[in-house]
């Protein structure tokens, strides 16, 4: 009996370990921790659960930055993973990086999974197409950055928490108020390039550089330095100095002083969603980004950020297919629709979007819907369609230091921007050097 028991233990754990080596094994580098984290591998728990054919492997690298950089460093050792996250502002050296990547447009074709790139919202599509409309990376977690109002911060300060914030003047008039009634954070921010400067320029339809962003060619020069830029930065830097905007980090460190319920307003990503809903222990709201009243064509519209899937090159037929199959099943309806309410992160195809509308999410959530308003309620120009710049991620770090000496009182906004154009372009130009 024992002997039959073992043999029949043993036939069982062969044909279990038979079963695992025939599926394809998916590699799917990334940046998320925490919440997003969770939610990452609960999609990825879906799919494996779906069917018996690949499995996805996740594994975090970093944040944005370095998971960017170890995908770079493991594709030349020939260690690359199938599924690289990269943010939005690694797009231009993506698209740059021929021979390192497979298109996503030519990866589904291939790979014969469901795939109708006219089903994805445009503005987001866009960002990730080329300018013959072929997709290169996937859109995965796509955000646009938003007014965070802590309402029971406005009623403390004896202010209307109903109170119209939609332009920077109105802020302004709401953040004198909240200090002279002696609130120690009325304002703080997360990604001030991206939200104060990029998005801020899409939103004013200011140019942030020429040659459309850099959508039409390599040869673009920093423009963030014009007039409308440098009144808002300026602004900024004399809230700083009247401690009515606090600065607490170039990422997003100022969401913990948020979500603790310590400052009135915060300027952040509409994916803080996830986090404020699950730690806030205050009555918070969601409004439109605000702009400058006077400022001609403002408001236009928000541009995103986040990151898209880049699949990269160096891998079997087989296995192209599983990433087919895979960037298939994340594109679903069902699938986006619940990441999007469960993140604040915008629905990548309009199938999503109809799809939360109609289970009545938006009505239950007041202010979700934003986001998706703020990029798609105008179309959008040479000057608000997205950005596209070579090496821009060394580009924020220029951007973050110039703008922290506005913070400091170290300089005025008009010296740091000139400053931050001058050594930005000098990456410009290596960048277009290398890459012509």
């Amino acid at each position: 009996m024992k002997i039959k028991t073992l043999l029949a233990a043993a036939a069982s754990t062969v044909a279990l370990s038979t079963g695992a080596w025939a599926q394809t094994e998916i590699q799917w580098w990334h940046a998320f921790t925490g919440r997003l984290g969770e939610l990452l591998a609960e999609q990825i728990e879906t799919f494996n659960a779906s069917q018996s054919d690949y499995v996805i492997v996740g594994n975090h690298k970093g944040n944005y930055s370095e998971t960017l950089n170890a995908g770079i460093a493991a594709f030349r050792a020939g260690e690359q993973p199938h599924i690289l996250m990269v943010f939005e502002v690694g797009t231009a050296t993506m698209m740059a990086a021929e021979g390192a990547i497979r298109p996503v447009y030519e990866v589904m074709a291939e790979g014969g999974a469901p795939f109708d790139p006219d089903g994805y919202l445009g503005p987001v599509k866009g960002y990730y197409t080329t300018t013959d409309g072929e997709m290169l990376s996937l859109p995965y977690n796509s955000s646009t950055p938003v007014l965070w109002v802590n309402r029971d911060a406005f009623s403390a300060a004896g202010l209307d928490p109903d109170m119209d914030l939609s332009t920077w003047q109105q802020v302004g008039e709401a953040l004198d108020a909240l200090k002279e009634a002696g609130h120690a954070c009325p304002l703080t921010t997360a990604w001030q390039s991206w939200i104060h400067l990029e998005n801020f320029s899409t939103w004013h339809n200011q140019p942030f550089a020429s040659q459309e962003n850099g959508y039409a060619g390599l040869d673009t020069e920093l423009t963030l330095n014009g007039p409308v830029q440098v009144q808002h930065i300026q602004q900024m830097g004399d809230w700083a100095r009247d401690g009515k905007f606090i600065y607490n980090g170039r990422r997003n460190e100022g969401g913990a002083n948020f979500r603790a319920g310590e400052c009135a307003l915060f300027t952040e990503s509409s994916a803080g969603y996830a986090g404020i809903k699950a730690e806030a222990e205050f009555d918070f709201e969601i409004r439109p980004l605000p702009y400058w009243d006077g400022v001609e064509g403002a408001p236009q519209n928000t541009i995103i950020g986040g990151s898209s899937l880049w699949v990269l090159a160096g891998h079997d037929p087989e296995e192209y297919k599983g990433v087919a199959e895979f960037l298939s099943f994340l594109s679903t309806s069902d699938i986006q629709s619940k990441w999007h309410q469960d993140t604040g992160y915008l629905p990548i195809t309009l199938a999503a979007a109809e799809q939360t509308k109609a289970e009545g999410f938006y009505e239950a959530n007041p202010g979700t819907d934003i986001a998706i308003q703020q990029m798609t309620g105008a179309a959008p120009t040479p000057n608000s369609k997205g950005l596209r710049l070579g090496s821009f991620d060394q580009i924020r770090g220029i951007i973050d230091e110039e703008l922290e000496a506005v913070w400091s009182g170290d300089k005025d906004a008009q010296a740091a921007l000139d400053s931050a154009v001058e050594r930005g372009n000098q990456l410009l130009r290596r960048f277009e050097q290398a890459n012509q």
